[in-house]
């Protein structure tokens, strides 16, 4: 293999598109050869737009090219397990946007597919994590920066009450639980190095669509908890503040990180406020070469699938809790 690992993608997705193959393609160890459509025209237009040499008409046609080592998947969420796992049994390495799939089972699914084919990496693409500001904030945590982590509140917003998007599809896995509520849940459970013991979750759902729009949910980890809001019909907002015995810190854009502008966090102890600017980067090149280096060096993945299970399991228990009207154990 080169020193670069060659990707194809999956789709014309816009997160694909607008996002992360432009930012992969500044990668020191990424290549984009290729990308496919079920509209060949449509592949063959966007490969152009982006540079990219080769366009399929079929995915099934990406993953027979001999030529590709890893693929890229942001398809809609129920095709990610399926389309990862046919990725998978073509030898090919896979990255999958979050959430893994529509249920932990499924993601379990994909776990023993990877299982059986350990020449293959496989990661769920919380591109957060590998940004230097979730770094630091988890070094400063460690170290004790805030004294003992006792919790953690998390907000995360847009609106769009669009039929016709498929966020708000809910026979393929859309609403805001599984679109960005699935992002307060895994810094809870990264920042805090381990899983909640139980769950507690109010949830509203949109009277047409038929998917959660508002969902507020407390997670217990037995030495401090996360409670979080998200939703799909209101203003559009996100932030996020942990809190420990002698300090906090308050991350201002924690989960879309802009690439134009440093992005900024504040530690205070105290009544001491530090403010620390973290350099421009885009954290979809990070994710992009760190999963690379891992293929490229036969090293494990920066976050590992049972991971992305356990992230799954948290947003049944908040869906479960709402239902029953208790709280859920993990």
């Amino acid at each position: 293999m080169s020193k670069r690992v060659r990707w194809g993608i999956l789709s014309t997705a816009k997160i694909g598109t607008v996002q992360v193959i432009p930012a992969m393609q500044q990668g020191a160890f990424c290549e984009i050869v290729a990308l496919a459509s079920r509209n060949r025209e449509q592949a063959e237009t966007v490969a152009s737009e982006l540079g990219i040499p080769r366009a399929y008409g079929s995915y099934e046609e990406l993953l027979a090219d001999p030529e590709i080592d890893a693929i890229y998947n942001p398809l809609p969420n129920h095709l990610h397990v399926p389309w990862s796992i046919k990725a998978i049994e073509a030898g090919k390495h896979v990255l999958c946007e979050k959430p893994i799939g529509l249920s932990s089972a499924e993601g379990q699914q994909l776990l023993d597919c990877a299982t059986a084919h350990p020449e293959i990496k496989v990661m769920e693409a919380f591109m957060y994590r590998h940004h230097p500001q979730w770094q630091l904030t988890k070094k400063l945590i460690q170290e004790g920066a805030i004294g003992d982590l006792r919790t953690i509140q998390s907000f995360f917003s847009y609106f769009n009450d669009d039929p016709g998007n498929i966020r708000n599809q809910r026979d393929i896995g859309g609403g805001g639980l599984m679109d960005i509520g699935c992002y307060p849940i895994s810094l809870s459970r990264f920042i805090f190095a381990a899983e909640p013991q139980r769950v507690s979750g109010i949830v509203e759902f949109d009277e047409q669509l038929g998917t959660d729009r508002l969902a507020s949910a407390t997670l217990d980890f037995g030495r401090g908890t996360a409670t979080f809001t998200c939703s799909t019909q209101l203003n559009p907002y996100q932030r996020v503040h942990i809190h420990g015995t002698t300090g906090r810190i308050e991350i201002e854009i924690p989960f879309n990180a802009p690439i134009d502008r440093p992005c900024k966090i504040w530690h205070q102890t105290g009544t001491d406020i530090k403010e620390i600017e973290l350099e421009i980067c885009s954290q979809y090149t990070i994710q992009g070469d760190l999963f690379s280096q891992a293929i490229l060096n036969s090293s494990p993945v920066p976050t590992l699938l049972p991971d992305a299970i356990a992230n799954m399991k948290v947003i049944e228990a908040v869906l479960e809790s709402n239902r029953s009207g208790s709280w859920t154990s993990i």
